[in-house]
């Protein structure tokens, strides 16, 4: 199995609940991938590493309130994730739990729905009275928090969503409604901190990737033997064009994320609107990306493969090794590295 030496980190205290607040106190690790070297920082000494000329790409996703609940016609309570809307505009996939086609839905507010059938992919399609549900879900929905923060929540007595979550579990600069997951590298961002990279001559360039629930499908088995779930991103050519500039100019890309990375190697160097299935493992040749920030990731998951792909997963493991021994926080709102 894939990645199975670091399944024997012992990290429950470690995993973060919520994230440190100011945002950029959280702890920073810089691989130097030439050096073979570690160093241990905070977030908000990140632009000592940066120089001007260099493009800083952030994935300006915006998370949108995807999980609702509604009572099947029986009476029983059901819980839906959205995760798309589908070419009829009626239709969305989703994700629930014990469903077959027919099945009738009640939701409050006059909406209703029927599941009728699957898409290839597994998730459940529901077609609504409405092709309008976006409203309803920031009404009505929850945050698609990760699981093992509302199970912990569960287990201290709490409710699994709260209305702060709504800010908490968003970055700072999220712009672009479509997310069911945050790009939770961004989320050591405070708005002083990019304005002092800026400052300092470095581009700030947004794109966007609609997280899905893709993004953390767990590997079982091989990388080679996984599929990535299709997942919509988009680079403006404004921004491209300072993407490809900064090379010719002698500057870095620096991606913010996993998922960032993966549209930027995905359009290699070109523009659009494009679904993307780009899974990034083992020997992959980065076309774009010259330097990596994300977070520390669960042992089974496309995240961690793209960090080793980018590092090596010797490296990698070395690096998570001393952020165990460092006690690092980890997961969506844990700590970050930078990888050079």
């Amino acid at each position: 199995m894939a990645f199975e030496r670091f399944k024997k980190f012992n990290i429950d205290e470690l995993i973060a609940q919520n994230p440190v607040e100011p945002r950029d106190s959280s702890r920073l690790m810089v691989l130097d991938r030439a050096a073979q070297t570690i160093q241990h920082k905070h977030f908000y000494d990140l632009p000592q590493f940066l120089r001007g000329g260099d493009t800083l790409v952030i994935n300006n996703s915006k998370v949108f309130p995807a999980k609702i609940f509604a009572k099947k016609s029986t009476g029983g309570k059901i819980e839906i994730l959205l995760v798309r809307q589908l070419e009829d505009k009626y239709s969305w996939a989703v994700l629930l739990r014990e469903y077959k086609p027919g099945m009738q839905i009640i939701f409050e507010d006059g909406l209703s729905a029927e599941i009728t059938g699957n898409t290839p992919d597994g998730e459940a399609v529901i077609k609504f009275n409405t092709p309008d549900i976006l409203p309803y879900a920031r009404k009505h929905g929850h945050m698609p928090l990760p699981p093992y923060i509302e199970k912990a929540r569960a287990h201290s007595g709490l409710p699994k969503a709260i209305e702060s979550d709504k800010e908490k579990y968003q970055t700072v600069y999220a712009r672009e409604e479509g997310s069911i997951a945050a790009p939770t590298a961004g989320f050591h961002f405070t708005q002083n901190l990019l304005d002092k990279i800026k400052a300092m001559g470095v581009n700030v360039v947004y794109i966007t990737l609609h997280v899905g629930w893709g993004t953390f499908k767990p590997l079982r088995g091989e990388p080679a033997q996984h599929q990535m779930l299709a997942e919509l991103a988009e680079i403006t050519p404004e921004a491209a064009a300072i993407i490809n500039n900064t090379h010719k100019n002698g500057g870095r890309v620096i991606s913010v994320g996993t998922t960032s990375t993966r549209t930027l190697e995905s359009f290699a160097g070109g523009a659009g609107q494009k679904w993307t299935d780009l899974f990034i493992y083992d020997n992959y040749k980065f076309k774009i990306v010259d330097a990596l920030i994300t977070n520390f990731h669960f042992p089974d998951s496309t995240p961690l493969c793209l960090a080793s792909a980018f590092a090596g997963e010797d490296f990698i493991y070395q690096a998570y090794t001393q952020a165990v021994a460092r006690k690092y926080r980890f997961y969506s709102f844990g700590d970050a590295m930078i990888i050079f």
